[in-house]
């Protein structure tokens, strides 16, 4: 088991719950409606708007494939450690993706905290973040 994902549990930031098939759901509809999101904000030249809600669709379509394994997470971090552990590790995910989630979240860190961001920027992202959704929905048969 991953150091982090253990320190995430010990410290009450991943918990074993009991989720719903429409929670799951709501995620993966969470995810699509912020790819479309991140789509349309770019056309109109807005990358930072456009990074921050790739991030956020790829965010939503993690948090799916960790209800999907009975948890609920209490901070980004965690979220990453979980995915990694319960879908990396595991080899139901290759490393690619927990590599284009880090990105995701560095880029959005940077265009929230430091004004840090680019057009180009939000296009990889968005790639990126379309990629990471279809694979969700067809590890959760969506």
């Amino acid at each position: 088991m991953d150091y982090n994902f253990e320190r995430c549990l010990e410290k009450k930031k991943l918990v074993k719950f009991d989720a719903e098939k429409s929670l799951i759901k709501k995620e993966i509809v969470a995810a699509e409606s912020d790819l479309k999101d991140s789509q349309d904000v770019l056309k109109l030249e807005k990358p930072k708007l456009a990074i921050i809600t790739a991030y956020y669709s790829m965010f939503h379509a993690a948090r799916a494939l960790l209800y999907s394994k009975g948890y609920r997470e209490k901070s980004h971090f965690c979220l990453r450690a979980a995915i990694k552990n319960l879908f990396v590790d595991t080899n139901l995910l290759e490393s690619s993706f927990i590599d284009d989630y880090d990105m995701a979240k560095d880029l959005r860190e940077n265009a929230d905290y430091k004004s840090d961001f680019s057009q180009e920027g939000a296009e990889q992202l968005i790639v990126k973040a379309e990629k990471f959704l279809a694979k969700v929905k067809t590890l959760l048969a969506i």
